[in-house]
């Protein structure tokens, strides 16, 4: 089995909210915040179990506030929306930078599927009315 590359370089863009990763093999990945947090390894986000993983929604706008390193094997990545319990391995950051255009468009996919969306909701609950035209 071959050996996971590792992490080189961890940048995090406030502005464009993206969050890029280059690794000793040579690949360097730009994921977005919104992205890594759906896409979180926890088990709020994954499950407990096969099957059991969850659809999150409404994260359109959420950030990265930090980056912690985990011993020499991962990065605790904590998000503006409070989420702090996914830790990303250098493994898992591989391959969500890999397999990223196909990851999104499952997500996209299954958003419409189950009628959400991936804009943030209202404080009341409601989600917060779409600007401009419908998106394709």
């Amino acid at each position: 089995m071959p050996a996971v590359p590792k992490p080189t370089d961890i940048t995090l863009h406030k502005k464009s909210r993206t969050l890029e990763v280059a690794f000793d093999s040579g690949e360097r990945f730009v994921m977005p915040c919104e992205y890594l947090r759906v896409h979180s390894p926890s088990a709020e986000v994954q499950g407990h179990g096969p099957g059991e993983r969850v659809l999150v929604a409404g994260k359109r706008d959420v950030d990265i506030s930090a980056i912690e390193p985990v011993g020499n094997y991962a990065v605790l990545l904590r998000f503006s929306d409070g989420h702090a319990t996914g830790i990303f391995s250098w493994e898992t950051l591989y391959d969500l930078g890999i397999n990223q255009e196909t990851n999104w468009q499952s997500y996209l996919d299954a958003l419409e599927k189950n009628q959400l969306s991936r804009e943030p909701k209202s404080p009341y609950g409601h989600p917060v009315p779409m600007r401009g035209p419908k998106p394709r």
